[in-house]
């Protein structure tokens, strides 16, 4: 296979060979070989300013990060038997961690597929693209997974601002066999109904599930807070391990809804109540009421989706976290997340300590949580990594 030839800058290689498969669009030597000769999708082989080959890429050529590297070797562009191939791989990774079949099959540059996400969710998979090369070949996508997966059903959940950067047009759609509205899941023997169709990015949100596990050997007799809930990923752990009462809170009615659902399937209705509104009036609202919880989790959105967001960030981060610890009770245990990638943990946990001295308290950092092993981080792109949670128990000295 005869592919066009994107030739890099001198010195211009060196992220490549160190294992990153970014390529920015100023790192080309556009003299050589013109960015916008290429169309979005186009696949290309990537060379050396010595001509040497580094391997094949899918190119974008309006975007700053113009190319992803998909194969080192030009003898295996980017097709179904590389699909496969990589499918597979990602899949050995799973398995070996996870008994049964719920997780994240595929994760990205993570995974060598970059612009490519992919949830199992027992034999349904909701598959998301985020890039014009992926997008080129979702036929092949669908055909890898269903070789290599044979699952009942496999949707397509395009409708995320990724694919805006890459003025792909939104859309989901389902690309094999039969799809519901809602598919179950379990997580920390806990059981969920996630709604594929509608519900936030896939349905579910995976990259917690050893958060929640470890939040599981507090939760036995406590009161839990779970704020900014979703559909109870937190709350309902908690509920599971034995908590006397949660409380869930999330500005969606539709979340609220499926937090009521999802008890109800597991048994403990009785012990979960919800909140609807926004968080930050929502938790002003329960400190005026005198409501105290034992464990209080804040799994916010990305505060900080850009570097220009930082400074503002921080400030939301730190004014949600000071909320929080002002609804716990003595020894209280606050549980604060963050899938913001451009906020550092340390950031997170001056914050955090910030807040704890402006109300006179001192917070002990007990437990660190990252992203589990089925959002593995990629030793050289530092991007993958961006989940954090902190455990804190917090207290009048």
């Amino acid at each position: 296979m005869s592919l066009p030839v994107l030739q890099l800058k001198s010195q211009a290689d060196r992220r490549l060979r160190k294992g990153h498969l970014w390529i920015y669009s100023n790192e080309v030597d556009v003299g050589a070989t013109p960015l916008k000769a290429l169309a979005a999708g186009d696949q290309v082989e990537v060379t050396s300013a010595n001509g040497k080959s580094l391997g094949v890429a899918t190119v974008n050529p309006a975007n700053l990060i113009c190319a992803r590297l998909v194969s080192r070797d030009t003898r295996y562009p980017l097709d179904k038997s590389l699909l496969v191939h990589r499918v597979k791989q990602a899949l050995a990774l799973r398995e070996s961690f996870f008994p049964a079949p719920y997780y994240r099959l595929v994760y990205g540059d993570s995974d060598l597929l970059p612009g490519l996400v992919v949830d199992r969710f027992g034999d349904v998979l909701v598959v998301q693209i985020a890039s014009a090369g992926m997008e080129r070949v979702r036929d092949d996508i669908v055909a890898a997974m269903v070789q290599v997966l044979k699952p009942a059903g496999v949707l397509l959940a395009n409708e995320h601002s990724a694919r805006e950067l890459e003025q792909l047009p939104l859309y989901t759609e389902v690309a094999y066999g039969e799809v519901p509205a809602e598919v179950e899941l379990t997580e920390n023997h806990t059981r969920f109904l996630a709604p594929v169709r509608s519900g936030q990015k896939t349905g579910w949100f995976y990259d917690h599930r050893l958060n929640r596990a470890r939040l599981q050997q507090f939760a036995p007799g406590k009161r839990v807070l779970d704020v900014f809930s979703y559909i109870g990923g937190w709350g309902l752990a908690a509920a599971q391990a034995g908590a006397r009462e949660v409380v869930c809170v999330d500005a969606s009615e539709a979340a609220m809804a499926g937090v009521a659902a999802n008890a109800a399937l597991n048994g403990f209705r009785e012990r979960v109540s919800t909140l609807q509104g926004k968080a930050i009036a929502v938790m002003k609202q329960l400190i005026d009421q005198g409501e105290v919880f034992d464990i209080v989790v804040l799994d916010p959105p990305a505060f900080i989706k850009k570097r220009k967001d930082h400074k503002a960030g921080l400030a939301a981060y730190r004014h949600i976290n000071e909320l929080g610890m002002r609804l716990l009770g003595r020894d209280g245990l606050l549980v604060s997340g963050s899938c913001s990638m451009h906020l550092a943990t340390g950031e997170l946990e001056l914050c955090i300590q910030g807040a704890a001295r402006h109300l006179d308290r001192q917070a002990q950092l007990i437990a660190r949580g990252s992203q589990g092993p089925d959002h593995p981080v990629h030793s050289a792109i530092a991007e993958t990594e961006y989940l954090k949670a902190l455990f804190y128990r917090v207290y009048h000295a």
